[in-house]
């Protein structure tokens, strides 16, 4: 694609500095892993307003001087249903800009040596073998599952479709480009509907734990109560020494303010002043250096994700990864009476080929997106709740100018939480970007666009998710297909969150709020800000969405519960489900501890009645 116009125009570049001429090159690195139609999407876009311009002016973009291209943007600017599809545009080139114009040190710290795993690509793979257990998926919830059946003495292997990334592997290369390698379609996965939500998930050995915030919540005690009174999850009665396990596993503490970073600090300077609940947040990275990189691999080995903390568990006592594997289907033994039994799997290799391993057990933990077109591929998708019931945590930002340089990308990534609205719904907590990678979409085009990102340093950012009723569903088989529609009830929400937020960081000190909103970007007062806020609504936002659960739900009532209270799927024999799509409502917290929680009592209670 040819984008030096485009980067031209949108940066306001005079050809004084050197960078703004790398960024061509690297934002077509960044779209080369996005899925086609986001490509597609890219091209057209770019494509039409060269054609624009040369309709406008008679020269396509390249070769028009600073101030005409600065005068087409403005015409373009001017169309205010154009304003929100240039906002969008400008994502892929701000992520690559902030690279190229700020690139990321190395780390004065020598990486760890990571615990050892073992790991066979899927080419190496034999192409018939067997096992007790094949567990689908290495993430929060596959991980555990083959560390408890492995340490029941059965011969476990897990399949990933991911490859294993090693912490010293982080430290060599910049955020963007392990962002695009470690997230499944780049990180451009889309749950359509009315809004979009930008939807992330990990594809790694470790899964979404390698790609996380860190960010470790208990499940609250109420959701442990609704899932085992409402929906009959009874296992979530046990939940409480489980999550004493996990924790200890992970090493989970509270993260020292030392560390925090001004980010942090400045949320929890502005809630004390509003005499608001906040916190430091406790987390698995005990000895975190602040590189803020937590979401694209922590190249310190302080964040315990799953394959530092729990795979090399698995592997001691005897489970196998086996990397590069596409699960195609789950094998099906049809000849006894009643539901067919579990027989195996057979994986797709990365040059085509395929693989088999029969066992008598498959556990699916391919995460909430994935396990339902798994279970679909394989014949076992007639219930009619599979892929329903999906909930998000859909997730909104606000940042705060003030007058000192913040730097949010020197401390922790995700450092502090504010927890005053969440008996209504709203979590905030303090989340900077990776050095490079603000995800912010800052306000303007041209030469303002250019001024706010040289002045990004004096930027404090908050995010807050809301706990959402279940408004989505996975479909697909072979490929997945999200659809998801806001609540309204959850819109509401959101807006509350943003008047919060800006609240929040207005006591904090902050001269003006940048709300993320198209048409109405700034505000300098909370007056100000609450008269933007009446003249738009929740979908007018730069939304995105975290943390999906609840696709094969656990439950009593067989209707409405793909699998039974002990997370056995219905409909089969020898297949469970442990990963985020068995949790049967929205845990209203990052919910790394909920599913392994949930993860450790369906492997223990089977090994229990069966071994």
């Amino acid at each position: 694609m040819t984008a030096e116009g485009l980067v031209a125009a949108l940066l306001a570049d005079t050809g004084d500095e050197d960078w703004p001429a790398r960024v061509p090159n690297r934002l077509d690195s960044v779209l080369a892993a996005l899925p086609r139609p986001a490509r597609a999407g890219v091209h057209t876009a770019v494509a039409a307003l060269e054609t624009y311009a040369v309709l406008r002016t008679g020269r396509r973009l390249a070769a028009l001087d600073p101030d005409a291209r600065e005068s087409l943007l403005g015409s373009l600017a001017a169309r205010p249903r154009l304003v929100p599809l240039l906002d969008l545009l400008k994502v892929p080139v701000m992520l690559a800009a902030g690279t190229e114009r700020m690139p990321t040190a190395p780390l004065a710290v020598t990486a760890p040596e990571d615990p050892p795993l073992d790991c066979t690509p899927a080419q190496e793979w034999p192409t018939r073998s067997t096992a007790d257990v094949v567990v689908v998926g290495s993430g929060a919830g596959g991980a555990v599952a083959a560390r408890t059946f492995a340490r029941a003495g059965l011969s476990v292997v897990v399949l990933e479709e991911g490859a294993h990334h090693s912490t010293a592997s982080f430290g060599r290369r910049a955020p963007l480009d392990r962002f695009t390698e470690l997230y499944r379609d780049g990180g451009a996965t889309v749950a359509v509907g009315n809004p979009p939500l930008l939807l992330p998930v990990g594809r790694a050995v470790g899964g979404t734990t390698v790609v996380n915030s860190g960010t470790c919540y208990r499940t609250p005690e109420p959701v442990l109560g609704r899932w085992s009174s409402v929906y009959g999850f009874h296992l979530a009665e046990s939940f409480g020494p489980r999550l004493d396990e996990i924790e200890r596993t992970l090493r989970v503490a509270t993260q020292p303010l030392d560390v925090l970073g001004n980010n942090g600090l400045l949320a929890l300077a502005g809630a004390e002043r509003l005499g608001w609940r906040a916190g430091p947040l406790r987390r698995n990275a005990p000895g975190c250096k602040g590189s803020c990189q937590c979401v694209v691999g922590c190249p310190t080995g302080a964040k315990q994700s799953v394959q530092l903390s729990v795979l090399p568990d698995a592997c001691a006592a005897g489970a196998r990864i086996v990397t590069g594997a596409r699960v195609r289907r789950i094998l099906l033994d049809h000849d006894g009476p009643g539901a067919p039994r579990a027989a195996g799997v057979r994986a797709r290799r990365p040059d085509g080929s395929e693989l088999e391993i029969l066992c008598p057990l498959v556990v699916t933990a391919a995460g909430a997106l994935q396990t339902p077109p798994l279970l679909r591929r394989s014949g076992l998708g007639g219930h009619p709740r599979l892929g329903r019931n999906l909930s998000v945590h859909p997730a909104t930002s606000v940042a705060g100018r003030f007058a000192e340089p913040v730097t949010a990308w020197k401390g922790v990534l995700q450092s502090a939480g504010v927890e005053e609205l969440h008996d209504r719904g709203v979590l905030i907590e303090a989340t900077a970007s990776p050095p490079g990678m603000g995800s912010f979409v800052l306000p303007g085009l041209g030469r303002e666009l250019r001024g706010e990102l040289e002045e990004a340093d004096h930027l404090a950012t908050l995010g807050a998710m809301i706990a959402d009723r279940p408004s989505g569903r996975v479909q697909g088989r072979d490929r997945t297909l999200v659809r998801y529609d806001l609540d309204p009830r959850d819109g509401d929400r959101l807006m509350t969150a943003v008047r919060a937020m800006g609240r929040l960081l207005l006591a904090a000190g902050a001269e003006e709020i940048l709300t993320g909103l198209p048409f109405a970007p700034r505000a300098r007062s909370l007056d100000e800000l609450d008269e933007l806020l009446t003249r738009t609504t929740a979908r007018n936002l730069h939304l995105s969405a975290f943390h999906p659960t609840g696709t094969a739900a656990a439950g009593a009532d067989p209707r409405r519960a793909p699998a039974d209270p002990k997370g056995r799927l219905r409909g089969a024999h020898g297949v469970l489900v442990a990963d985020g799509s068995v949790l049967p409502s929205c845990p209203q917290v990052n919910p790394q501890l909920s599913i392994m929680a949930a993860a450790l009592a369906i492997s223990e209670t089977w090994v229990e009645r069966e071994g």
